[in-house]
């Protein structure tokens, strides 16, 4: 079972586009554009996944239902899930456009399971087998989190997660990690970025600047089936920038290049076809990443929507 997890909350001040900041906030009765409750047994599709019957096996009296034109929500509250389902649908467009892609065909509406008490979720933990210290998770294509309504979040983690999703759907037989974390990383700190400013916010994505003798060599990047341990905070910082450094070269190769991945076809000699012209060799396409991914600055994204 491939599993995209959550980053481990230490790590989220350093790769978010804003810090984590909790604010206390009181729950507030759901308005009249409160997301619409659907019985279960009215659903238009069901989770095929096996851990969405563990999630909702615990306290099962507890979870509502309802759906958007992309997602399928199970939840407790609707004042905690109505904002997650908007800026689920404004990342699907954001993503969705930024792929290039349209819908696909007889396509499968992603689950979204959203639980509030810690105590459920330390149960949903141990059912599924779970890290301990995972705040959520993809899984075969639905998302499973933990949002307590005493907080407010403000960060780019539920865009990263809907990113995953999404392209679950578009590239089903999986991506390379370095790629799924990537992209993920990319289009969601844009689209945070942009979601914010349409609500007033001032707000604008970074891309963090790694010191060159951090760097992980791209050999060793790309064949990496899941973050390390002992290197998560580069990896998915240099895993963000190369992702950005190849699409800011050529964004039209950069998707030829996604779509070859998705097929399995190898990244080096892939790489240097898609890019021929821009990167002679191996060497070369390692030498101008380590000069781009030194730079700090505030990115000028290509994000459709930005």
């Amino acid at each position: 079972m491939r599993l995209s997890k959550f980053l481990p909350s230490s790590l989220f001040l350093t790769i978010s586009i804003v810090p984590l900041t909790w604010a206390q906030s009181t729950p507030t009765t759901a308005g009249l554009n409160a997301l619409p409750e659907v019985e279960f047994s009215r659903l238009s599709q069901r989770d095929p996944n096996p851990l969405g019957e563990k999630a909702l096996a615990i306290h099962p009296e507890q979870w509502k239902h309802g759906e958007t034109e992309h997602f399928i929500y199970h939840f407790v509250d609707s004042f905690v899930v109505t904002p997650i389902s908007v800026e689920a649908e404004f990342h699907y467009r954001v993503v969705a456009k930024e792929l290039e892609r349209e819908q696909p065909a007889g396509d499968t509406k992603s689950h979204i399971y959203v639980f509030e008490r810690p105590a459920d979720w330390q149960q949903f933990q141990k059912l599924g087998r779970l890290e301990p210290w995972t705040g959520g998770i993809h899984s075969q294509g639905s998302l499973f989190i933990v949002r307590n309504p005493a907080f407010k979040f403000s960060n780019n983690t539920l865009g990263h997660e809907i990113a995953h999703l999404i392209l679950h759907r578009f590239y089903s037989d999986a991506i390379p990690c370095w790629l799924d974390e990537g992209f993920a990383q990319y289009v969601s700190k844009g689209a945070h970025a942009s979601y914010q400013r349409a609500r007033g916010y001032i707000s604008k994505p970074h891309s963090q600047a790694i010191a060159t003798q951090d760097l992980i060599p791209l050999t060793v990047l790309v064949a990496m089936t899941q973050p390390p341990s002992e290197r998560v905070e580069i990896f998915y910082n240099e895993s963000e920038r190369f992702v950005r450094f190849l699409a800011s070269t050529d964004k039209p190769r950069f998707l030829a290049l996604l779509d070859a991945l998705a097929r399995h076809q190898p990244f080096d000699s892939t790489v240097l076809r898609i890019y021929a012209g821009e990167f002679a060799s191996a060497a070369v396409l390692e030498e101008k990443f380590r000069d781009y991914a030194a730079k700090d600055s505030e990115t000028s994204s290509q994000l459709a929507g930005e």
